[in-house]
Formats: structure tokens, C-alpha cells, sequence
């Protein structure tokens, strides 16, 4: 059975024009608007759904992006994985602007977003020590290559709140930590794509050092714009590549998520979080007393 992939294009992505049969769904949620119209088509065998994280022109900063509308209206019109693409700052010497990162872990410093689908009435806890679907990531990687890109295999990815770049201080500290790559808008998406079950990789696009690089400039909008213009052909190369070589989700085990996940016993789960959650619960059971 062929593919159903979603796309969360990143900084500098709002079309995907190699799609064939298009057409542009507006979606409703429990949780609001997503970001856009999403655009379905398709890409081989593969259908592909295409949704612009910041919506088309970039109207949306990264804090107020609405992931819980985006990743609900992508799983609502079918979505069985997610591949994220993002721009990001380098963290690392070896880690150049134009390179690749296939993220494997996350740091998740944000203060202020929505970050699950279970509240007011439900609750679960889903794991998440392995963030993204390993299958999923090697063949992101593979395509990368097959695209011409410079990839870099595993890397953590920090990220901060934003929309402002990081101090100098802050930056030397997710140095010390290890870290690869620091951006803004990885979570709480990565989260919510494991609540909704769906296999979930990060291709990251590096744009610059940050601000911890003393013979580079301070980051700007300026520079980061500059190499964004390189990777959007790229990214577009990557993933009309990574559509032949997807992996089956249902071998994933983020798509069972939620198996044993769900604490709130089933007499107990509210008439509004079930009407909320429809769309994700309906071949799930809660707990039962």
C-alpha cells in the first residue's frame, strides 16, 4: 500500500510545485487553523502533503506557529509519517552552513507553546526517548546524499523559544552541552507528531553558526536568508528522492504510540475530550478501571 508523507516546510519553503495532481485543502481542527491551506499531490506512488509551517509568505514567527493544528490537520487528511524541514544554526565547528543534520535527539527549551493533545479531561504519556523513527532517518539521510547534499548523520537539535537569536552566553553553554544544531521551531512538533502516532524525522538546514562563532558574524537575517535561497532547491531535491525510498510507518513504533499510553480510564475520559480527540482515539481505548 502506497505512502501517505507529510512535509512541514521550514524558512524559505512555501510551495512544492514537483507535485502532481494538486490540490489545496483548508482544513478545520479541534485546535484552530493550521498555519495554511495544505497542499496534497502526488510524488511517485507516494502521496504527499505539504503544509508550510509559517505559513506561505512567512507570516507566522516561530512562537506563535498553532503545531497542534498543523500536526492534527495533517494526520486528519492521512498523513502516516511527518518529515519536518528546518532551518538552523550550527553548533559545532565540523557542522558547516550548507550542510545537512539528521537530527536524533532534541532539547526542548521553549516556554510558552502548547505541547500535547491530552488535557482537560485525558491525559496519557507517550515515550519519548527515541524522538524520531530511525528508518525514516536513514532514508532522509540517503536522499540526502542522493540529492547532493552534505549530510550529517545524528546531531541534538536545542530549541529556544525565539523569534530573537541567541546571546553569545547562551550559545558557548548548548556548546557545552554538545548539542549540533540550535532552531526554533522543532517543539513541541516533534511531541505531538509521537502523540499522533506518526514516524517523525528532522531534516536540518544549516544557515549559520550562531552567535558562539568568534571569527563569523553575529547571526542575522541578512546571512541566514543568503544560504536559505541555496537549500530550498535542495530541500526539494530531497525530498522528491526520499518518496521512493520511504519506509512502511507501520513497522515504526511510533505508530503505536499510544498503545498503553492513555491513564485516564474509559468511564472517566470527558464527553468533550472524546469529541476533542476523535480524529486520534477512535482505534484507541483508554485505560480500563
Amino acid at each position: 500500500m502506497p505512502e501517505t508523507l507529510g512535509i512541514v516546510g521550514g524558512s524559505g519553503l512555501y510551495e512544492f510545485s514537483e507535485l502532481g495532481a494538486v490540490e489545496r485543502i483548508t482544513v478545520d481542527t479541534p485546535f484552530g487553523a493550521p498555519s495554511d491551506q495544505v497542499l496534497r499531490g502526488t510524488l511517485g506512488d507516494v502521496t504527499l502533503l505539504f503544509l508550510p509551517r509559517h505559513g506561505r509568505g512567512h507570516r507566522v514567527p516561530p512562537h506563535a506557529i498553532n503545531y497542534r493544528a498543523n500536526i492534527c490537520a495533517l494526520k486528519k487528511l492521512g498523513a502516516q509519517q511527518v518529515v519536518s524541514l528546518s532551518a538552523v544554526g550550527s553548533l559545532r565547528e565540523d557542522i558547516h552552513p550548507g550542510d545537512v543534520v539528521i537530527v536524533d535527539q532534541y532539547v526542548d527549551l521553549t516556554k510558552r507553546r502548547a505541547s500535547t493533545f491530552f488535557e482537560d479531561g485525558i491525559a496519557a504519556h507517550v515515550t519519548f526517548a527515541d524522538p524520531v523513527c530511525p528508518a525514516l532517518t536513514e532514508a532522509c539521510a540517503q536522499a540526502t546524499v542522493a540529492a547532493g547534499g552534505r549530510v550529517v548523520r545524528g546531531g541534538t537539535y536545542v530549541c529556544m523559544e525565539g523569534p530573537q537569536f541567541s546571546t553569545r552566553a547562551e550559545s558557548m553553554i548548548y556548546r557545552g552541552w554538545g548539542a549540533a544544531v540550535i532552531g526554533m521551531t522543532a517543539m513541541p512538533e516533534a511531541k505531538l507528531a509521537r502523540e499522533a502516532e506518526l514516524p517523525y524525522a528532522t531534516i536540518a538546514f544549516v544557515t549559520d553558526y550562531d552567535a558562539w562563532h568568534q571569527s563569523e558574524a553575529a547571526v542575522s537575517v541578512e546571512a541566514v536568508l543568503a544560504v536559505l535561497k541555496k537549500n530550498v532547491e535542495l530541500s526539494r531535491r530531497i525530498v522528491k528522492e526520499l518518496a521512493p525510498r520511504l519506509p512502511k510507518a507501520a513497522e515504526s513504533p511510533a505508530s503505536r504510540a499510544l498503545e498503553g499510553a492513555v491513564i485516564t480510564t474509559e468511564g472517566s475520559v470527558s464527553s468533550e475530550a472524546r469529541a476533542r480527540l476523535a480524529w486520534l482515539l477512535e482505534h484507541r481505548r483508554p485505560a480500563s478501571p
